[in-house]
């Protein structure tokens, strides 16, 4: 086979793909030039102002959150973790037999510390 008769080969074999992907490609910058061309053009001073849930906004946007709220998801996110680690535990139990289960259960352990640790700390208060 020469060179050209592997690429339209190719080509053939591969067209349905390369059809979809010019299509998406195609129909992606239409829809973006036609919203250009149809969108209404006239700001006014309701559409232009600052809106926060229907009300007047009462502070700046840009307000840092407290350091709090951020331990607070990090502690949310390790603890649920640890709950998504206990169903293929659980999956499993009858095959790992004792041994898993004491592994789980140290696991478990560690993960109570740091609850109680966290606790003692004050990082769950939500004030």
């Amino acid at each position: 086979m020469s060179g050209s008769e592997v690429l339209v080969e190719y080509l053939t074999k591969y067209f349905p793909i390369f059809l979809f992907i010019f299509m998406g490609l195609i129909l992606g910058m239409l829809t973006l030039l036609v919203s250009y061309f149809v969108q209404p053009r006239y700001p006014e001073p309701e559409k232009l102002s600052t809106y926060e849930c229907g009300s007047e906004p009462f502070s700046d946007a840009r307000m840092p959150f407290p350091v709090r709220y951020y331990i607070f998801a990090m502690l949310f996110v390790i603890f649920d973790i640890e709950v998504i680690f206990l169903y293929p535990w659980a999956v499993v139990f009858t095959k790992i037999g004792i041994v898993g289960l004491v592994e789980m259960l140290i696991f478990i352990g560690l993960f109570v510390v740091a609850y109680v640790y966290a606790w003692r700390k004050g990082a769950l208060e939500w004030d």
